[in-house]
């Protein structure tokens, strides 16, 4: 299946939109749920009895050229769908 001209669209908006969030926003703080899921997936393994006690609460700081990155490949997305042919 061929992309089509409103499926790059959506995607190079989504990614161009991303990639602002991922500019504005210095790090994100995982809920207790999701950082127990994140820290099983990542091998962290059972934690002592002490620190149950305690919300864990996991705090993640993407790279700054994430979000150059995912605007750059939004952008050229967003303007290669201007460019296609509309086929239905």
């Amino acid at each position: 299946m061929l992309p089509k001209r409103h499926h790059m669209l959506l995607a190079g908006l989504l990614l161009f939109l991303a990639g602002i969030q991922f500019r504005v926003v210095q790090s994100f703080t995982l809920s207790e749920k999701s950082s127990t899921f994140v820290a099983a997936r990542m091998g962290a393994g059972p934690q002592p009895a002490i620190w149950q006690s305690a919300p864990l609460r996991k705090v993640i700081e993407p790279p700054r050229w994430l979000g150059l990155a995912l605007m750059s490949v939004g952008a050229v997305l967003t303007v290669k769908s201007l460019s296609m042919k509309d086929s239905t």
